[in-house]
């Protein structure tokens, strides 16, 4: 018995981390790859809502804002399932355990909402065909990289990130799941001028919550009343959502992430990136970013 058990025990630690694997030229990890055929063909509905980001851009925060906006702030219709069961992750798949993917979404009913962090140019094209709204959130490139980097530690189901300085690298290069963030921002940022989608900034939501999930009440066409409004703003707030075991992850995906090494909600502020880089590291990160930065109109702020 004592011997199962010490095997059990190193299953856990050695589940592999995934490869990634390029699809479109852009990294995802190879169970992704293996079931892309299936996330092309999704089929979008005309009243589904998308919610896009990069990676850690404050997707979980958006996608509780939504939940609220859409069940007029009653904080138990959004207590009824965890964020992953609520609004599914259309691209994510774990081949062990076998993780429920698309079909949690095909067999949701509508109105559905559903998250990704596909760059613009792979999002399955019956969501521009229906004409679906899109609600994107960027952060700003160093905060978001220091929060992907914590993700990766603490997260299996990703590939290993490496020393700090090496993910740093490999942020700046691209070779990240989903891409590279340049990119991604950009790509977005274009694809709002032909379809529906309204583009947020995290910064902005740090800032102004309340105007900010205004926004996002109008694009969803919902009338909130003051009262309501506030509701979501102190329901929807990091020290909450931290504490909500809805929204922090630790009901899902136990054995994969593992929040003693680096929370799920980790700090959910602006300005994180000063404790990690280097002076060295940031002046070099600055040119870089001004060079891949330059053929947009986009303006981040990396602090308030």
């Amino acid at each position: 018995l004592a011997m199962d058990k010490m095997k059990d025990l190193s299953l856990k630690e050695t589940m592999a981390r995934p490869e990634l694997f390029e699809v479109g030229g852009i990294p995802l990890t190879q169970p992704i790859g293996s079931i892309w055929d299936q996330v092309w063909k999704f089929k979008a509905r005309p009243d589904d809502v998308l919610i896009a980001t990069y990676a850690k851009a404050g997707t979980t925060w958006t996608q509780e804002i939504v939940d609220m906006v859409q069940q007029n702030g009653d904080t138990e219709k959004c207590k009824r399932e965890t964020t992953y069961k609520r609004q599914p992750f259309l691209e994510w798949f774990l081949a062990e355990p076998p993780s429920l993917r698309l079909e949690l979404a095909e067999a949701m009913p509508s109105p559905r909402t559903i998250k990704t962090h596909l760059p613009a140019q792979l999002l399955p094209p019956s969501f521009w065909e229906q004409n679906c709204k899109i609600i994107y959130v960027a952060r700003n490139a160093k905060d978001n990289l220091v929060s992907y980097y914590h993700f990766h530690r603490m997260n299996k189901g990703l590939p290993d990130p490496g020393t700090w300085e090496q993910f740093v690298e490999k942020f700046v290069t691209g070779k990240v799941l989903w891409g590279s963030w340049y990119d991604h921002v950009k790509g977005w940022w274009k694809a709002k001028d032909k379809h529906r989608i309204l583009y947020l900034f995290y910064e902005d939501m740090k800032e102004n919550p309340k105007r900010e999930i205004q926004k996002i009440a109008k694009f969803l066409e919902k009338d909130l009343s003051e009262e309501v409004l506030n509701k979501i703003v102190h329901n929807t707030s990091f020290e909450v959502m931290k504490d909500n075991p809805m929204t922090n992850y630790t009901k899902d995906f136990q054995g994969i992430m593992d929040h003693s090494i680096s929370p799920f909600m980790r700090k959910g502020t602006v300005a994180d990136w000063k404790n990690h880089f280097t002076v060295a590291q940031n002046e070099k990160f600055d040119e870089d970013y001004k060079k891949k930065m330059s053929d947009t109109s986009l303006v981040f702020r990396t602090e308030l």
